[in-house]
């Protein structure tokens, strides 16, 4: 059985998740027609994978500015939801994973829904957050999950490794 904690200076340590590699099948095109968001789906002759770098996130400052949530299975650490408090009155999902072999459980629902709980209780409208438009997969889970498209970056990695790849603005509101 899976339960969420509230990630603190005694398992700290569990921000050292690996990422893991996951699959690309397509990519998500959205659009926008007076005012409303839509999306295509453009699927890749051959699907890619990708991993994400891991980052030396630094407990202290994660915590000073936000949230950080972990999903557990018994005492190993098989998910985390790192969220962001924003100038704005939505909170930030910076970051959400679950291990491979534990995905399709609900682990992701059960993180977001920690989030949604704490944004609801801390005066928040909701959750923001953004997915790779490559990411096909992140991208679906999102909209299953109660967000909706509210914006598109196409310029955010012009000059970098990621040239080519936009940002799509997902937004959930309680």
């Amino acid at each position: 059985m899976i339960e969420i904690r509230r990630i603190t200076e005694e398992n700290k340590h569990d921000l050292l998740l690996k990422n893991e590699p996951f699959s690309m099948p397509g990519r998500m095109i959205p659009s926008l027609d007076h005012g409303k968001w839509d999306y295509t789906i453009e699927y890749f002759d051959e699907p890619q994978s990708m991993t994400f770098p891991d980052e030396p996130y630094d407990f202290d400052e994660l915590d000073r500015n936000g949230v950080i949530f972990g999903a557990y299975d018994g005492d190993k650490c098989v998910g985390l939801a790192i969220y962001q408090l924003p100038f704005l009155k939505y909170l930030y999902l910076y970051d959400l994973k679950v291990c491979n072999g534990c995905k399709g459980q609900g682990i992701g629902r059960k993180l977001i829904q920690a989030g949604l709980d704490w944004a609801r209780a801390n005066g928040y409208c909701g959750i923001y957050t953004q997915g790779q438009d490559n990411n096909l997969n992140a991208c679906r889970f999102y909209l299953k999950t109660g967000f909706e498209i509210g914006g598109f970056d196409n310029h955010v990695y012009n000059g970098t490794a990621q040239e080519g790849k936009a940002d799509i603005i997902f937004y959930t509101h309680l």
